[in-house]
């Protein structure tokens, strides 16, 4: 697998099929890797890489803090993942292309369609990440890590982190920078020896900036009217994926197009059609 350095933080990508570039963010939370396109969830039974790569050149990576990729302590907000994004599209020589999320990845998918609308052919949002229960899960986790580090220190997130390989979203007392601890022990070393309370901070800043909403997190709605870009809402329907969510997004993007089919009929003989159909479309 290839990397590319962006930023300074190692990104890890794979590239497959042929066809228009397709920059797939993703799903998985402050777990993803390029993988759950095929493991995880509803992507696990939709098959959506094999169909989609007969037809465009499909570009999955796994996201900063995720996966075989690096990361760096600071407050992370979107418009940093979205670069990472941009920054490898940058370094494959690829000016414009489509992009695709899922679950997170959609609201990473808005937000670097709003730095960047001529770099965007269409935009696939497929299940977004949001919803109420979504907004305090999220704060939960990084509230449970935050409690870990007051009584353990950033060494103790070290110690525990390294004694198992559950990630963040399994475990929050590991915090969102477990699997780079796990795999750098440069950034192991440096990471344990931070300043508790300047850490707190950040991290507390990081849950504002990241999870501020009861619907998708990501650009302002106000942002999104003003794009004119050809998008696909797919919904989803769970705690972490409300369907509000989806109508949220179709609300708010002037060329959306909803695809009102419940998670239970989205099948691989539907779903890969009607996303490939928008794409061709487009």
């Amino acid at each position: 697998m290839p990397t590319a350095i962006i930023d300074g933080i190692a990104t890890h990508y794979e590239v497959a099929g042929s066809g228009p570039p397709l920059l797939m963010f993703s799903p998985g939370g402050f777990n993803a890797t390029l993988g759950n396109w095929r493991t995880q969830g509803v992507y696990r039974r939709l098959n959506l890489l094999d169909h989609l790569t007969r037809s465009y050149t499909c570009i999955t990576f796994d996201r900063r803090e995720s996966g075989l990729s690096g990361g760096r302590v600071e407050r992370i907000g979107w418009g940093d993942y979205a670069a990472q994004g941009k920054g490898l599209l940058d370094q494959l020589g690829i000016e414009r292309a489509h992009l695709m999320g899922g679950c997170v990845g959609c609201s990473i998918v808005t937000t670097f369609a709003v730095a960047h609308p001529d770099t965007v052919a269409g935009m696939v949002l497929y299940s977004p990440a949001g919803g109420v229960r979504y907004r305090m899960t999220q704060h939960a986790r990084l509230g449970q890590h935050l409690a870990y580090v007051a009584e353990h220190g950033l060494a103790g997130v070290v110690a525990l982190a390294g004694a198992g390989d559950a990630p963040f979203t399994k475990d929050p007392r590991v915090g969102p920078w477990a699997t780079v601890i796990r795999r750098d022990p440069a950034f192991a070393h440096a990471y344990a020896q931070g300043d508790p309370d300047r850490y707190g901070v950040l991290v507390t800043g990081m849950a504002r900036l990241l999870f501020d909403r009861d619907t998708v997190p990501g650009p302002e709605p106000e942002d999104l009217l003003r794009l004119d870009i050809p998008a696909l809402v797919v919904p989803g329907q769970d705690a972490s994926h409300a369907t509000s969510a989806a109508r949220y997004l179709e609300e708010c993007l002037p060329r959306a197009t909803y695809w009102d089919v419940p998670v239970s009929e989205q099948t691989e003989e539907s779903a890969p059609a009607r996303v490939l159909e928008f794409l061709d479309a487009v």
